[in-house]
């Protein structure tokens, strides 16, 4: 199993995307997928309790199913940072409480699995944690994704920095062009390869250029996700 936990320079930099993108990408190898989203804000009230879209994006993309509280447990309904809507709804969040559903659903074993945070590395939970203690305590490589505007290039390197001070590896990043009109796209993409590859040592998965209408199976043709499977593909050759 290939487990990650991915994250991104700000709110709306696409991770849901990347991450939908990913496990399309692994389905399209034959490879069993599994995704997670452990606290969503943002939720609709539905006949089957509260669902974020976000969420069902990955349910979408796992193979085989799974039922969509193993992805979210904790679903809020205020589309506000999750620890002020947790607070709203007079609920505590913490890692303690995150860990074990995500435990259980790394403990699945799918062939490739993403946990997928909420906004960046700092977002805030209650007590004094953050998100990024949650990717701590599982232990688990980083996927960063950057929303490529103006200021892409601060953000990410103050990310990268953040992920690899924390003592995780950083297992590689995405670019994510979400300016239509950005200014010297190609210098800022060549700026972020020479900041988070060359010096920061992590492994382009592929640029995601500015789409009208994007969807899972777009994006999965435009990343490499050789180095997130290549335990994966080892073993399988083995198993030949």
């Amino acid at each position: 199993m290939n487990a990650y936990f991915l994250t991104a320079t700000d709110t709306d930099a696409g991770k849901t995307l990347v991450t939908a993108g990913i496990l399309a990408a692994a389905r399209r190898r034959g490879l069993t997928t599994a995704g997670g989203k452990p606290i969503a804000s943002g939720c609709e009230r539905t006949p089957e309790g509260l669902r974020n879209a976000d969420a069902l994006a990955i349910q979408a993309q796992c193979q085989p199913a799974l039922a969509y509280d193993a992805i979210n447990p904790v679903a809020l309904a205020p589309a506000v940072a999750p620890h002020i809507a947790a607070l709203e709804a007079g609920m505590s969040v913490n890692v303690a409480a995150l860990a074990p559903p995500m435990r259980a659903l790394l403990a699945r074993g799918a062939d490739l699995c993403v946990i997928e945070g909420a906004g960046g590395w700092r977002v805030p939970l209650g007590e004094g944690e953050s998100l990024s203690d949650l990717a701590i305590a599982l232990e688990l490589p980083v996927i960063l994704v950057v929303g490529v505007r103006l200021g892409a290039i601060n953000h990410a390197r103050l990310t990268l920095e953040a992920i690899q001070r924390d003592g995780l590896r950083v297992a590689g990043w995405v670019a994510n062009v979400i300016d239509a009109g950005m200014p010297r796209e190609e210098e800022n993409l060549d700026a972020l390869a020479h900041w988070l590859g060359e010096r920061g040592g992590a492994p382009c998965l592929g640029v995601v250029p500015w789409l009208e209408a994007p969807t899972a199976d777009i994006v999965a043709g435009l990343l490499d996700i050789e180095p997130l499977t290549h335990e994966v593909g080892a073993r399988t050759a083995r198993e030949r």
